[in-house]
């Protein structure tokens, strides 16, 4: 796994290249890396009915299926906990070293989201922005990561990007992501959905931070363009 680094903005826009793939991977067995000392948990102040929340997606153009939502540690289901930073409402924080990604509600309170988190995802830290995003998109993985897991070659197709996965029920960028922007550039990392929702709470190997498709589905409906994100170091 790639160690924990601290890049500048302008560091970051050196690395776009090797993270532009996104997605990619399945669960594998990394070591876990533990939140830094004195990180505590947000406390929880609701949770929605995970019944109704983690039901088969209504008015997609591809099927989002139910999730078995009990197999999920329940740390890792979206909800409403205490928020302890300064962000404004409308910000997005990714803490990698705890799986979390907090959507600020308002000051003191925010909802949080599982994540699953790639080597990619683990590979800077710092503020961007979103400047695009996109609902089913096409996955279309760099040569880097095609060399890294040639199994990745079997699954793709042409897309108008290139060899890649188009965007549906396969694309390992899930039902919906978020492109973070940097001094003007793709900065490579993205917030994705994941065929794969029992990957939330684990490092997995290749991607950045992957959401359960209703919960990335939830966050994109609020999320503006231009809205800062802040990743945290672990």
């Amino acid at each position: 796994m790639l160690n924990r680094r601290s890049f500048t903005m302008s560091s970051l826009s050196l690395i776009a290249p090797g993270l532009a793939g996104c997605g990619g991977g399945s669960i594998v067995a990394l070591p876990d890396i533990a939140a830094p000392s004195g990180r505590s948990l947000t406390r929880t102040l609701a949770r929605p009915n995970y019944a109704q929340v983690y039901i088969e997606y209504p008015g997609e153009r591809f099927p989002v299926p139910a999730i078995d939502y009990a197999s999920i540690e329940p740390r890792y289901l979206r909800q409403t906990v205490e928020f302890r930073r300064a962000e404004p409402p409308g910000s997005i924080v990714v803490d990698p070293g705890s799986y979390h990604l907090y959507f600020v509600e308002s000051q003191g309170v925010a909802t949080r989201y599982g994540v699953g988190v790639g080597r990619e995802g683990f590979g800077w830290t710092g503020v961007a922005k979103i400047n695009m995003k996109r609902d089913w998109p096409d996955w279309v993985p760099p040569q880097e990561m095609i060399e890294r897991d040639p199994q990745i070659r079997a699954q793709l197709e042409p897309t108008p990007r290139g060899p890649g996965v188009r965007g549906g029920p396969k694309s390992p960028l899930g039902a919906r992501t978020l492109y973070l922007f940097g001094e003007g550039r793709d900065l490579g990392y993205r917030i994705h959905g994941t065929t794969e929702p029992y990957t939330v709470g684990t490092n997995v190997s290749s991607g950045c931070i992957r959401m359960i498709n209703q919960d990335i589905t939830h966050l994109y409906a609020r999320v503006a363009l231009g809205t800062p994100v802040t990743v945290l170091p672990v």
